[in-house]
């Protein structure tokens, strides 16, 4: 069971066409308690071009790797991040294991990657932990997230009820995505926030194998 209510908390932000979203929570250090109501915020990176041009988002949890990514649970289906600068929603304690395995992922839904229109522009926070789990990672999902890590750290028990499956949780190959934006991504102001624990990517950033946007985004995911 991946889907939870999510309570929106309205302020007012600022202006994104390479998708320059700022997760100031979660970020690397932050560890969340499932079923308790936690917070996502985020703010606009001053770098044009603005978060009106990113528009209407999707934002769920993610685990995975810079390759492929695994939804574990939707938070909200939509949400203007140029007019809304945090939501509050509960984890879910079915969607995967105790750990730091956890991500958000903003896609927007009007916005187009700029090097690949066949693709949203998404921004991604860093990796955080959750705590009080009761679910377990498939086969799949674990083999993604050893991928990110370099080791075996998650479940790898396989189960056909495992956190993305028992919701048809969706899986993401980015593979063949190729970025024209790594000058952006490895600008020495995106690099200080990665890490400070989150991430502002470019829409481009998040797409392809090779390049200094894939190094950067591989080094948060790791």
């Amino acid at each position: 069971m991946f889907a939870s209510a999510a309570l929106f908390t309205v302020a007012a932000l600022a202006p994104s066409a390479l998708a320059n979203l700022y997760t100031t929570a979660p970020v690397a250090t932050t560890s969340w308690a499932a079923n308790t109501p936690q917070t996502i915020s985020w703010q606009d990176d001053g770098t044009s071009p603005n978060l009106t041009s990113l528009g209407p988002c999707a934002v769920s949890v993610y685990v995975g790797n810079q390759i492929q990514q695994t939804l574990v649970q939707n938070i909200v289906p939509s949400v203007d991040v140029s007019t809304t600068s945090s939501i509050v929603f509960s984890p879910d304690p079915n969607m995967g294991e105790n750990g730091a395995y956890y991500f958000i992922r903003f896609q927007s839904l009007s916005l187009k990657d700029a090097s690949n229109s066949a693709y949203p522009a998404e921004a991604f926070s860093a990796k955080f932990a959750l705590t009080g789990m009761t679910g377990t990672f498939n086969s799949t999902v674990s083999a993604q997230i050893a991928a990110a890590s370099g080791s075996t750290s998650a479940s790898t028990s396989g189960s056909s009820s495992g956190a993305s499956t028992t919701n048809a949780a969706t899986t993401s190959n980015t593979a063949s995505k190729t970025s024209s934006s790594s000058s952006k991504a490895a600008s020495a102001t995106t690099s200080a926030k990665a890490a400070n624990g989150a991430i502002s990517i470019a829409a481009g950033a998040f797409t392809g194998i090779a390049g200094a946007a894939v190094a950067f985004l591989a080094a948060t995911l790791l």
